[in-house]
């Protein structure tokens, strides 16, 4: 059972003035943080509805009625200087952003990413007489690079999820269906100390392991049948990201082949993540050993992403991207023969 306080504790604080510092390059005099995601990750806040204003002096906390002491204890734990607001409404949220934003920002940045068209309208009447800037992935960058105290929860995540399944592993040869499978790993992984899954898990056996995102039913897994399993535990708020596969009983040797196709594209793939290599060209070192074998066609999907608070997010491997992988980068490197 994963005990929370062995970890390290997490390196809030530093967050914020990194971003501060960059809002002149990112052309605003502040910068209005709307996605969640990148709330909690600059403030240590866990909470489900919040919004920060950030200017190169200030941050300003605005959330709700059921969230303001528990903002004024995290961020106060996180080591955070802000001012919490709570509003009890969402008009009065919007009063209290308007206030902190006053006349005197003369361009306020907008997350293009995370800004509906409906929102973007009514910051436009909300903020009248102040430039809207729209702004894309100006924290993503931040946590693209991940420090010691999230390398810690991404690896206890996967070790937790590595752990539940060879608990579980032994259902495969008992007859069990798809779905009791996924029940049954996603409540190991819980009893690990996992807050849950990462995501919906994948059991997908026999003729569904063709499909990449096949959702576990009630067929019955079965001697001779290919397993594919892809799952991830969720520890502190970071995720983990896998996939094994099986064969229940005695392989054939067209499975074997297969099989050892994948692990050659894969360790092509890992031999290639290195600091200063492009994500296209760990993408490319897995396809073109897939490709090679005749099978360009089956490879369907991309070789992988980053993982953190998010399971998919920056960097993504893709073919044809050209993000350059730094020191702290975490990315998946899943190829696969549909």
């Amino acid at each position: 059972m994963l005990d929370l306080a062995s970890l390290p504790p997490m390196q809030v604080a530093g967050r914020l003035p990194r971003l501060q510092a960059d809002l002149a390059r990112l052309g605003c005099d502040a910068l209005l943080i709307t996605s969640i995601t990148n709330v909690s990750y600059l403030t240590g806040f866990t909470g489900s509805a919040a919004r920060l204003l950030v200017t190169e002096s200030s941050v300003t906390f605005v959330t709700d009625g059921r969230y303001g002491q528990q903002a004024i204890d995290q961020l106060a734990s996180a080591a955070v200087a802000a001012e919490v607001l709570e509003g009890r409404s969402q008009v009065l949220q919007r009063e209290l952003l308007a206030d902190a934003v006053g006349a005197s920002t003369r361009r306020l940045g907008l997350e293009a990413a995370h800004v509906s068209w409906a929102d973007q309208q009514l910051y436009a009447e909300l903020f009248a007489g102040t430039r809207l800037v729209a702004v894309t992935g100006a924290v993503e960058a931040l946590r693209v690079v991940k420090d010691d105290s999230e390398v810690a929860r991404i690896e206890a995540a996967c070790a937790i999820a590595d752990e539940a399944l060879a608990f579980v592993l032994p259902l495969l040869s008992e007859g069990t269906t798809e779905r009791a499978f996924a029940i049954a790993l996603d409540a190991a992984m819980v009893a690990l100390g996992a807050q849950g899954p990462s995501f919906a898990t994948i059991v997908a056996s026999g003729p569904a392991s063709a499909l990449p995102h096949h959702h576990p039913d009630e067929r019955v897994i079965g001697a001779g049948d290919l397993v594919v399993i892809d799952f991830g535990a969720l520890v502190d708020g970071y995720h983990s990201d896998m996939t094994r596969t099986f064969v229940v009983g005695q392989a054939t040797d067209e499975q074997r082949h297969h099989y050892a196709v994948v692990v050659e594209a894969q360790a092509a793939g890992l031999a290639a993540v290195r600091p200063g290599a492009t994500t296209g060209e760990v993408d490319a070192a897995c396809r073109d050993r897939i490709a090679g074998h005749g099978w360009a066609e089956r490879y369907t999907h991309g070789t992988g992403h980053g993982v953190g608070l998010l399971i998919h997010e920056d960097p993504w491997v893709f073919a044809g991207t050209d993000t350059v992988l730094v020191p702290g980068a975490i990315v998946t490197v899943e190829p696969g023969v549909y």
